[in-house]
């Protein structure tokens, strides 16, 4: 049968096991960022299940904190406050204010307070605290990649005190929900969209072999004896 096949058959079936390889590549991709997310996920969940951190905890390794239920009892230093990572909350436009709040043994932490709308602009003074000592709880969050107005490290040489190296993101609760600064949830530990995808990419990548396959037996039933 073989001996039947034309250079354009030949061609079709290569082309198709290229494309089909290529699918199955990326659906063995996304199944292993899937086990990545999973056993993220699993870290994650068994670090906001520790025991609540009292900060500024001196000498904990800040992977340690990371993801960790943490309080805090200080007083803001809204003069170095920020907007930061732009997002949309409830359909509208606005970011989130993150505050330096200094403790106790006069080193300070980020605390990212929530989020304001966007006509909030450069005044956020509707959204300070009415106390001058607050205490707060929320959890410790790496500083975002490629963000440098809220790492702690770039901010160290800006500031006059010590920052501890992470971000305090405040937990919702129904009084923060009555006016800004809304604080956000956490984000879901959920699969994502990982297996989805995998399953799409094997799907393409049987189509294609199907298709071809057909394509290639309506060709040789055609083809004269």
């Amino acid at each position: 049968m073989l001996g039947r096949w034309t250079a354009r058959d030949l061609l079709l079936a290569g082309t198709a096991l290229a494309v089909a390889g290529a699918c199955v590549r990326l659906g063995v991709w996304q199944l292993d960022r899937l086990r990545q997310r999973r056993a993220r996920n699993t870290a994650v969940q068994e670090a906001r299940e520790r025991a609540p951190l009292a900060l500024p905890a001196p000498g904990l390794p800040p992977d340690s904190m990371r993801q960790r239920r943490v309080s805090a009892r200080g007083a803001y230093d809204y003069a170095r406050e920020r907007l930061w990572r732009p997002r949309i909350y409830n359909d509208a436009v606005g970011a989130s204010v993150v505050t330096p709040l200094r403790l106790g043994d006069g080193s300070a932490v980020l605390v990212d307070r929530g989020w304001v709308p966007e006509r909030a602009g450069g005044d956020l003074t509707a959204y300070r605290e009415r106390d001058s000592v607050v205490t707060i709880e929320g959890f410790a969050v790496a500083a975002p990649r490629g963000l440098g107005d809220v790492d702690p490290k770039v901010l160290a040489d800006s500031v006059p005190y010590p920052l501890l190296p992470v971000v305090v993101q405040l937990l919702p609760d129904g009084e923060s929900q009555a006016r800004p600064p809304l604080r956000v949830p956490p984000p879901a530990l959920d699969d994502g969209p990982h297996l989805s995808y995998a399953f799409q990419w094997f799907s393409f990548a049987v189509i294609v072999l199907v298709g071809t396959a057909f394509l290639l037996r309506r060709d040789l039933a055609a083809a004269p004896g």
